[in-house]
């Protein structure tokens, strides 16, 4: 096991020295990650992210939007925000999206210095009901890459602001995310440390759960290519914003395995186009095979239902029954 303390703040960059790591370091079966960005906005895969920020308000106050690879929700991040990476290869698909033991290294840190931090609902961790960590995961081939957000003293004012949308945006585009009761973890601690003392004594944890874990160093030639990596998709406006659809249809549902927004296109009574974003998860994240399946489909119930029933959704959309895609569809 390998672990990297990231020093750059620069939240593309960030990005793609994740997924280097992730998609390039497959000779190290864990790898851990402790990084910090500058403001900015984090967006998952899958999400519609005009219909997720104040694009005024981030323009005025130079904060970053980056689109991550993983599902999930949008975050806020500042420089009193600890973001840590755990990259895994599972054997067991059933430790896929399990949310929870990922997020074992925050409890029990927190458990050390004095606070009680619980696992709640889908992915987040809170402290006396308030949310203080968002988690999200992507899955390639056997290998997990869970990611935290955890606020630590983050202007609360600040992330408020950044991710409220006008309502002219939201029903344009559909329904933003809910945003959930949120707390940063400083106010609760007996004893008052910094971020980076606290990303340190989370490293102190993870050497004593794995002694056998060393540092990690990238060659001048790895930079390069994250580097690369950055310039190429993390740091576009293609990749960060244009993957924003228009449709004659724009339906948005929420259901217990996450938010669901549909941009449908239909001509003659069939689907001509069809573009999914939310906050779900799959452990495939391409869902161009769904798309192609369900064009030509006519745009009933019945034929929606009969055609999502034809293949398995389960890898592209964890936790949606057939009956609550369909009825996300055309319900």
């Amino acid at each position: 096991m390998i672990y990297i303390v990231n020093k750059s703040r620069k939240p593309d960059f960030n990005i793609a020295l994740e997924e280097y790591c992730f998609k390039k370091l497959l000779q190290y079966d864990k790898v851990f990650i402790l990084w910090i960005n500058e403001p900015s906005i984090i967006v998952g895969k899958h999400q519609n992210t005009l219909a997720e920020i104040n694009g005024s308000f981030i323009r005025e106050n130079g904060i970053h939007v980056v689109r991550r690879i993983s599902g999930g929700g949008a975050v806020y991040h500042d420089l009193n925000n600890l973001n840590y990476t755990i990259i895994s290869n599972e054997d067991d698909d059933s430790r896929t999206f399990d949310f929870k033991a990922f997020s074992e290294p925050v409890i029990q840190t927190l458990k050390e210095l004095g606070v009680t931090a619980k696992f709640s609902g889908r992915n987040d961790l809170t402290i006396d009901g308030k949310k203080i960590s968002g988690n999200a995961q992507a899955y390639i081939e056997g290998r997990v890459m869970h990611h935290g957000c955890i606020l630590f003293d983050v202007d609360l004012t600040v992330l408020s602001r950044a991710l409220e949308t006008s309502k002219d945006v939201v029903d344009a585009k559909g329904v933003k995310s809910v945003r959930s009761r949120v707390d940063n973890i400083l106010p609760n601690l007996p004893e008052k440390i910094t971020v980076t003392e606290f990303a340190d004594k989370i490293l102190a944890h993870m050497k004593q759960k794995y002694p056998e874990m060393r540092e990690y160093l990238f060659s001048d030639e790895e930079l390069v290519a994250i580097e690369e990596r950055r310039r190429k998709k993390f740091g576009s406006w293609t990749w960060n914003f244009g993957s924003n659809p228009t449709a004659e249809i724009v339906r948005e549902r929420r259901y217990p395995a996450g938010k669901m927004q549909l941009f449908i296109n239909t001509k003659k009574g069939v689907i001509e186009d069809i573009s999914f974003f939310g906050t779900f998860f799959g452990v495939k994240s391409d869902l161009s095979e769904v798309q192609e399946r369900l064009k030509g489909v006519k745009y009933s119930p019945s034929e929606v239902h009969e055609a999502l029933a034809s293949f398995d959704t389960t890898p592209y959309f964890a936790g949606f029954t057939v009956d609550e895609l369909t009825d996300a569809i055309i319900g």
